[in-house]
């Protein structure tokens, strides 16, 4: 991007509760200085002629409630300047990360240096870890993780033990913090990776029993009715009979669901394929559509990138054996703007409200806005097409990237964040 730039005309989406309106931006270096007449102005006493944009997006930056990234500082694959650099691509400006890692983040200690309070870069708030080691055995120190920069407390892609997890919702020390439980029960699971129905059966895979989440999810909403004052979050609804038990519950708790579950099922994927081997494992159709109507009606608020960065040697194992998950935050948003904004007509002020405002909700933070002096923001192009590579500078260290060599359309083409 240019120096000095004037997009006008432009869309812009300020903001929460605000409407889609087509105006005038200008972008010095990076930042936000004026909107409309007052860009147009001083644009015309820089000498700067306005560039036609009237087909794309400037808009606030995207949210990304939970990623997992092992080892930051000098992982094999992720690392904070990794995901940085492929979060500010995707047009994302938070990434809160999850506590499991080599050096698992349950101190006050472990927290240290990877916080960054830079305007400029890609903000990564820290989940703080609910038990000890996320072993699901001894709590820990939660008040001191809180009191350190912890946004909220987490563990792994496993539910909480309910003993353990009802002693440390009764000492409080997260007070109203948002305290985030996948609903899965990894004894119930079994080696299931591929959820209990026809395309699992069609597929081969061991079957993953509806009951490993349902189960879990009745047992959260119990807890939660016990312990109004508490902040429960559901990590990564995934199947339509557990938003049927939550869309009938007294006392909803707020969920996220991880975007690939919006976008594909068991039916669409083959066993070579690097996207059929997630956590929660993928239902069938009937769940994906189920997801996408629980967003759309508000009983899920937020969707997560979820990314789980794996190596070329974890790429190299049958998909049974491989370790679960993906990477690609700059895959997020092209893919969800086809698949709902072009295909099935929703709002793009909708649209944000589940990548960006939402997300900022359910981890209890201000919402992202466009505002002057800022380089929070990010400009969509719906219309470029483009080829998805692993040597893309927007792509991920990880190498568990879907959809390589397909074309994909609509891209990020600018952020004022640093890559």
């Amino acid at each position: 991007m240019h120096d000095t730039l004037l997009l006008d005309p432009v869309r812009i989406l300020h903001g929460p509760g605000t409407e889609l309106q087509q105006g005038a931006a200008l972008i010095e270096s990076g930042v936000i200085s004026g909107f409309d007449d007052e860009a147009r102005t001083a644009a015309a006493r820089l000498g700067v002629q306005a560039t036609a944009a009237q087909q794309q997006l400037l808009a606030p930056c995207l949210v990304d409630p939970h990623t997992v990234l092992p080892s930051p500082i000098s992982g094999p694959t992720e690392t904070i300047r990794s995901l940085r650099r492929c979060a500010a691509a995707g047009g994302y400006g938070q990434v809160a990360l999850l506590p499991r890692g080599k050096s698992w983040r349950d101190l006050p200690e472990r927290l240290i240096g990877l916080q960054n309070a830079d305007p400029s870069s890609v903000h990564l708030p820290l989940w703080g870890s609910f038990s000890k080691g996320g072993r699901g055995e001894e709590l820990a120190p939660h008040g001191d993780l809180l009191e350190h920069g912890a946004i909220g407390l987490a563990d792994d892609d496993a539910v909480v033990p309910l003993p353990l997890l009802e002693r440390g919702l009764l000492l409080g020390e997260m007070g109203s913090c948002p305290v985030l439980i996948a609903p899965r029960d990894p004894v119930l699971q079994g080696d299931g990776v591929a959820r209990e129905g026809v395309e699992a059966l069609r597929a081969g895979w061991v079957p993953d029993p509806l009951i490993s989440e349902l189960q879990p999810v009745q047992q959260l909403l119990a807890l939660q009715q016990r312990h109004p004052e508490r902040q429960l979050r559901l990590m990564n609804l995934s199947t339509a009979a557990a938003v049927d038990l939550l869309g009938q519950a007294d006392h909803q708790l707020k969920a996220s669901v991880c975007w690939w579950h919006l976008l594909v099922d068991g039916s669409i994927l083959s066993s070579t394929d690097p996207g059929c081997r997630v956590r929660p494992s993928l239902g069938g159709a009937s769940d994906r559509l189920s997801l996408r109507s629980a967003l759309q009606s508000g009983l899920i608020q937020a969707v997560a990138v979820h990314a789980v960065p794996l190596d070329e040697e974890d790429m190299l194992l049958p998909a049974d054996q491989r370790p679960p998950g993906l990477s690609g935050h700059h895959l997020v948003l092209p893919a969800l703007w086809s698949a709902l904004v072009d295909q099935e007509g929703l709002s793009i002020e909708s649209l944000w409200k589940l990548l960006s405002f939402g997300p900022s909700a359910f981890l209890d933070q201000p919402a992202e806005s466009l505002r002057l002096g800022s380089r929070r923001w990010l400009l969509f192009d719906p219309e470029i097409s483009w080829t998805v590579r692993r040597d893309d500078p927007a792509a991920p260290a990880a190498a568990n990237l879907p959809w390589l060599g397909q074309t994909m359309q609509g891209r990020v083409v600018a952020c004022g964040l640093s890559r």
